[in-house]
């Protein structure tokens, strides 16, 4: 696609010559990459009529910039920028009038210190990637998500998907959560006890928002996901990690004061234990006698490999205390990044109006693509593939596992798409992370996961969502490899 002539402009008051500054918007716009090798500049003539100016001043511009390989000059055809550009800018710095704004004192970087910088964005090209949270393309049903994001795009239903919904929710995504999702869990939902989040991520936000003030105590398990640790300590709460044990997290041991208690209880993050029911009735008893909210992240709970998985929390919640965290980035594809919160309508009522000022609501189009996906089955379907596919995957690298004799560090556990292991002693799981990565090998190191991150250090994960089941073993193979290589040369000298 050309680029066209009113990407351009002139400042006659800049003190510069037309010619010069021209010159040097276009050489900024190649290094900044808004202009592409072998994209087509407009025609002197448009560009001079365009800019009020002689066409002799764009050809002078046209031609500098030619002479520098910033553009390729075409016969009978126009001016492009050059396919072999060398992305560099010769506008030089700002003049020493003009000083930059000082951000530094404007913004603290709380929020940009507390993410993770440990992900791998590029986990698609490496051979062996262990990588949570990531699908595997193919097990998505393209065509029926397809045809639903079709559906939702006709004329009948198109109409209502223009218009802002305000801070109200689809209502056929919303029935189709209470009525067929949510009972699944033992759970039993109006409509006003359901918002829809952009994900799980969104909904722990909200929460921590809507729950927690500066200084406010809550109690997270120690080890846990490192992106609500992220969130909590933006919200400047008092974090209190608890120590999980072989069934999660004990409730006899949470601190007094807190205003919320934050627990993965069907698979927890990330070593995968599930909390027995008697725990989960004595967290909920002491929640009520001390007066804290359950903040419940039922992240996974359709990947379960033994028997029906257990009811939630919020399924045996008879006071109200639970608010119920549930994603569909999971089971469907982590890119709809859609969830949904499950709580008292009061609470409800609150966190709708908090993403009503922060983002209104989900994409109405997405939202009604999703009902679809539900309503017309495709979902039940991808789920049963995809506990399939994992259940393989599963058998496979537990037998490779035992094969190469690595440890589990939770050998109970029973679900989940990843399984949590332990290092020898004297093998950092970032050390190992390291020598593997040359090798194509992703693993997750467990420092992340952990209040005092060199509690982590012997341990890591090992996600199998994003991976086949064909290059498990080898994988685990170059992974006991390497941990022999480190356990064999010791530790390192002082």
């Amino acid at each position: 696609m050309p680029i066209p002539p009113d990407a351009f402009f002139l400042d006659p008051a800049a003190g510069l010559p037309l010619q010069v500054q021209l010159r040097r918007q276009i050489i900024a716009a190649v290094t900044a990459g808004r202009f592409r090798p072998g994209e087509k500049l407009p025609s002197t003539r448009a560009l001079a009529r365009h800019l009020g100016v002689a066409r002799v001043t764009v050809a002078q511009a046209f031609a500098e910039l030619v002479s520098t390989d910033y553009l390729a000059s075409r016969d009978r055809s126009g001016h492009y920028i050059s396919d072999s550009i060398e992305r560099r800018l010769e506008a030089g710095p700002p003049a020493p009038d003009t000083p930059r704004f000082d951000w530094d004192s404007q913004l603290e970087g709380r929020f940009a210190r507390a993410q993770r910088t440990d992900r791998e964005r590029d986990w698609r090209g490496f051979a062996y990637p262990f990588v949570y949270g990531q699908a595997d393309p193919a097990l998505v049903d393209h065509a029926a998500w397809r045809d639903c994001a079709m559906r939702a795009l006709g004329r009948r239903e198109f109409d209502s998907l223009t218009g802002d919904l305000y801070d109200a929710d689809d209502p056929e995504l919303v029935d189709h959560i209470a009525r067929h999702i949510l009972p699944r869990r033992g759970i039993s939902a109006g409509r006003d006890e359901i918002v829809l989040t952009m994900g799980a991520q969104n909904a722990l936000w909200l929460v921590a928002q809507v729950l927690l003030r500066p200084g406010t105590s809550c109690a997270i398990e120690d080890p846990s996901y490192p992106g609500q640790r992220e969130i909590l300590l933006a919200s400047r709460a008092r974090i209190l990690p608890v120590a999980v044990d072989g069934h999660g997290l004990p409730p006899q041991a949470v601190p007094q004061g807190v205003a919320a208690v934050f627990t993965t209880a069907s698979h927890q993050c990330p070593t995968n234990s599930t909390m027995p029911l008697p725990r989960r009735k004595e967290l909920l008893a002491r929640a009520q006698d001390q007066g804290f909210a359950v903040v419940e992240d039922d992240y996974e709970f359709e990947m379960s490999f033994a028997g029906a998985p257990s009811p939630a929390l919020k399924a045996i919640d008879r006071a109200g205390a639970v608010i119920y965290i549930g994603s569909f980035s999971k089971s469907v594809f982590p890119g709809v990044r859609l969830g949904y919160l499950v709580a008292d309508p009061r609470f409800i009522a609150e966190a709708r109006a908090l993403r009503g000022m922060m983002l209104r609501h989900p994409p109405g189009h997405m939202q009604r693509t999703l009902a679809h996906f539900l309503s017309l089955g495709h979902y039940d379907a991808q789920a049963n593939r995809m506990r399939n596919a994992y259940a393989r995957r599963r058998a496979v690298m537990l037998a490779a596992i035992a094969h190469h004799r690595l440890t589990l560090a939770s050998p109970q556990a029973s679900g989940g798409s990843s399984l949590w292991l332990a290092t020898p002693d004297g093998v950092d799981s970032a050390e190992l992370a390291a020598r593997l990565r040359p090798r194509g090998v992703l693993i997750e190191p467990g420092a992340a996961f952990f209040a005092d991150p060199a509690q982590g250090r012997g341990f890591f994960r090992l996600a199998y969502s994003s991976i086949t089941a064909e290059r498990i073993p080898q994988g685990i193979a170059c992974i006991a490899q390497a941990v022999g290589e480190i356990a064999a040369a010791g530790p390192a000298c002082p």
